[in-house]
This record gives structure tokens, sequence and C-alpha cells, in this order.
């Protein structure tokens, strides 16, 4: 009787969990297969996924037959799986970051079901995944998902140890080596490793928390619960399998350019135009993601005044209960380090945050329904909860509709794409293709899907010469150029129009596609 209990518990719990995952990942594929990739980012990603299957080399990632040393390989391989699964194309492309985004709603949940039940577990992982921020980036081919996952489940087990010290202090810590296997401590510091295989060492912002904590409550056995020496040694070496063979294959250039300018340089300078270029600016920007985090954080930030004032409230009130008042610090404390790390850092971009928001949907989700079942069973109760179910409710309808009725109006606006999809019938495989004045990531993409050339960035002297070379080709440039440049072409060449929009440069453009078949 006993062991049919404990199969049906079993049996419950996986249901659930197996229901939470499936639906947000059909929430997240919704509309990836109509929206053509955004450059630059998405494209790079998907092309470089894209030759490392061709090159067989998963060690080093290259974008159009170049080394691309931005970020470490884990996004890349998780999109070489998705590749031969669905092919290669959009929808592959963006897959990885629905399962990245579903997995990080799980351990949302199991953290919340763990803190105070299934009901906190559910809110938690609702507020997340109907942000803004996430609906975005559950969508996109970028490593930013993989970051959010396992800084969370890093924040979750870092978490696990905390209160396991705390329950175990002042008791002999004598346990065989062998123990730490079955401890958060492993899932601690492997976290930490993959965190870095999919972004670099922004994912080491979990040992910043416990670090804080352990200065600022001077909880020093909590130094011995987290084994750094031992943990540190175990990341690294992880990273090791992947980072020794990179760094002999580059001579050293994936630390010079991925360390040295994309987390150093990044940090003291901007890159691509985001973030300021005088330090006035630099001081003028500092609030930049506490202004933006209302429409990041969307629609659940307009909770946040409301969450800010509650925790100020019952810190000065100094509230009897211990645990809550731990469980806050710490979630209150991962937030602060990731805001005052991007805040600090010259570079600035929305999402950039991304991976505080499971810690601020479960401190929202807290308050929340501890405020609601403070005042229940009275109306108010009724009405908190009632406000909650309406605000999931409504997000998820206009992110539904927003995925399904947007992407196919935008996608005429993409210029790489509209000249593709007119050209694709006239492509051979065989021919090599150049541009003027537009080389964004996503001509690479989606001509690279037809023909076994790379993209070569021309000038306009040069273009006139590149289609004179015997053997098929096409060259991809303004409309006015192609005009002067290609006046009169021969009978046999082609030509293809298309109006669109630069997203990455936030301009308009008007492009020609020349094209030879002999």
């Amino acid at each position: 009787m006993s062991r049919g209990r404990s199969m049906s518990r079993i049996n419950s719990t996986t249901t659930k969990y197996a229901t939470l995952f499936f639906g947000c990942l059909l929430f997240h594929i919704v509309g990836t297969w109509n929206l053509p990739l955004i450059d630059r980012d998405e494209p790079r990603f998907a092309e470089a996924s894209r030759e490392m299957i061709e090159r067989g080399d998963y060690i080093v990632p290259y974008f159009n037959n170049q080394l691309r040393l931005d970020k470490p390989p884990l996004t890349y391989w998780a999109q070489t799986l998705s590749y031969c699964v669905f092919g290669e194309n959009d929808f592959a492309a963006r897959f990885p970051s629905a399962i990245a985004a579903a997995l990080t709603a799980l351990v949302i949940f199991i953290w919340g079901t763990r803190l105070r039940g299934k009901e906190l577990g559910w809110r938690a992982a609702i507020i997340f995944t109907l942000s803004l921020q996430t609906f975005i980036h559950a969508k996109a081919a970028v490593a930013d998902m993989w970051l959010v996952l396992f800084v969370t489940l890093a924040h979750l087990s870092g978490s696990e140890t905390l209160q396991h010290s705390r329950r175990n202090q002042g008791a002999a810590v004598s346990s065989p080596p062998w123990a730490i296997w079955r401890s958060p401590f492993l899932v601690f510091y492997l976290s930490l490793a993959l965190g870095f295989l999919a972004k670099g060492p922004i994912a080491w912002t979990p040992l910043l928390t416990v670090g804080v904590l352990i200065i600022s409550t001077r909880d020093w056995q909590l130094v011995r619960s987290f084994k750094f020496l031992r943990g540190l040694l175990l990341t690294l070496a992880v990273i090791a399998l992947w980072g020794i063979p990179a760094l002999i294959e580059t001579h050293g250039e994936f630390f010079r350019i991925g360390i040295g300018r994309h987390v150093i340089g990044r940090s003291l300078a901007t890159m691509e135009g985001h973030g300021a270029d005088t330090f006035g600016m630099y001081l003028l920007l500092l609030p930049f993601y506490f202004v933006t985090i209302f429409i990041s954080f969307f629609p659940w930030s307009i909770k946040l005044p409301w969450l800010v004032q509650r925790l100020w409230r019952e810190r000065r009130a100094e509230i009897a209960d211990p645990s809550a008042n731990k469980i806050d610090a710490y979630l209150v404390t991962g937030t602060a380090v990731i805001f005052i790390i991007f805040t600090l850092i010259k570079t600035k971009l929305p999402h950039y945050t991304l991976p505080a928001f499971p810690l601020l949907a479960l401190l929202l989700a807290r308050h929340w329904l501890g405020d609601t079942l403070s005042h229940a069973p009275n109306a108010s109760g009724a009405k908190s909860r009632s406000g909650f179910e309406k605000i999931a409710i409504g997000a998820a309808c206009i992110w539904i509709a927003t995925a399904f009725v947007v992407p196919p109006i935008v996608a005429r606006f993409f210029p790489a794409y509209q000249l593709f999809q007119q050209s694709r019938a006239s492509l051979q495989s065989n021919m090599q293709f150049a541009s003027v004045e537009f080389d964004e990531p996503s001509l690479v993409w989606y001509f690279r899907s037809r023909v076994k050339g790379f993209l070569t960035p021309l000038n306009r002297r040069r273009a006139a010469e590149f289609m004179t070379v015997p053997r098929g080709r096409f060259v991809v440039l303004p409309m006015t150029v192609a005009g002067s440049i290609f006046a009169n072409p021969p009978q046999s060449w082609q030509s293809f129009t298309t109006s669109g929009f630069n997203i990455a440069k936030g301009k308009r453009v008007d492009l020609t596609l020349v094209l030879k078949t002999e």
C-alpha cells in the first residue's frame, strides 16, 4: 500500500515536470519558423554551427571561413545537434534556446517548490516564462538562455549548500571524499563550468553571490561547505577539456580575443556602439538597467515598486522568520550582483541582466504568494490571486498572438532573406558570391544553404571585376550602385531587387542581386 502511494506520488511529480517543460517548450517555439534570423548575432551563431559540421571541427568555431572567437562553444554544440534532427534552418537554430528556457523554468519550479510548495514553484516559473526578455531570447539563436539556465542551476545548488551547511553547523564534518558527489557541490561547480562554456566568465556570478553572503554574515563555516579550492579545480578541469585544445589550435588567440576583447574590452569600452563612448555619457547611463528592467521584465515589472517597498518594510521591521530573511538575502544579493556588474560595464544592452530574472521571479512570487495567503480567506486574498492569474493569462495571450501574427508581417522587411527567396531557384552549389556595402551575417547564413562558396566583401571597383571571372557567381549591392556598375549587363545575367530594413544599422536598404550562371 505504501509502495503504491509512493509510486503514485512519483508519477504525479513526473507529470507536473513534464507538463511544465513541454508547455514552456511549445510556448517558446511558436513563430520561430516564420521569422528570419535577425542580424547580427543570430546568423553568426547559426552559420558557425553549420561550419562546425562542414569542417568536422567541434573545438574552434568559424564564421564565413574565418575564426569566430567571440563565444565559447556550448551553444554551437547544441545547434549542431538540433541540425541533425531538424535540418539546417531557422527553426533548428533557435530550438536549443527554447529547450534552455524550458529547462530554466523547470529549475525555478523545483526551487520554488522546495521553498514554499508547488504554488510558489508554478508562480515563479510562470513569471520568468512570461517576462518580455525571456519571450524574446527563448526564441533567439544566441547563447543567453544557456547562460541563464546554468547560472540559475548554480544559484539553486548554492542555496541548497547554504541551507545544508546551516542545518549541520556544530556537527562534525567528516564525510568521506566521495560524499561530495551526492551533494549540491557537484551541481554548483559543474554549472559554473557549463555556464562558462555557454558565455564566458559572467557565468561565475553565483560565486560572487556566495562570497558576498559569507563576508556580510561572517559565517566562515560556509567556506568549508563550499570547498572552493576543490570546486574551482573541478570547474577549471571541465573547461580545460575544451579550452586547452582550443588554445593549442588557435595559438592562444581564443583567450586573447574571447577573454581579452570580449570580456575585458567589453567592460572598459563600448562594442558595436552599445554603450557610452565618453565618461559623461557613462555616468548618464549608470541607471540604464534600473530603467530598462521595467520594459525587460514586463508585465511583472508593474509589481516591482511594490516588491521593493515590501522588502524594505520587512527589513526595517526585522521580521521574526530567520529562514525567510536568509532566502530573501540570497535572492536579493544574487540579483544585485548581476545588476551592479553590468551597470559598471561600459557596453550595455537591455538583455544583459537576464540571468537575474529567475531570482527576481522567485522573489516576486514568494512575496506575492505570501501577501495572498496572509489575507486569505478574505476577499482581498482572492483578489490578489485573481490578479496574478489575469496578468499571466493576458501576457500569455499577447505573446502567443505576437508570435503568430508579427513574424509573417515583418519577414518581408528582411532584405537578405527576401533576396534569397527570390533567387534560390537560380542558385547553384558551386557559385561564389560577394557583396558591396552590405555584408550582414544573414547573407552568409541564407545563401550558404544553397552554395558552397563564402561571402567576399568588395568595394565598388572590384565588384565589376568579380563578375567578369568565369563560372557562376553573384553579387549583392545597393540598388543605385548596381545601376551604375551594371547598367548594361549581358542578357544571360539575372537580377533581383528588394527593399527592406537593416536592423543592425537601423536604416532602410534597397538591394539588388546580380547573378550569372555560366
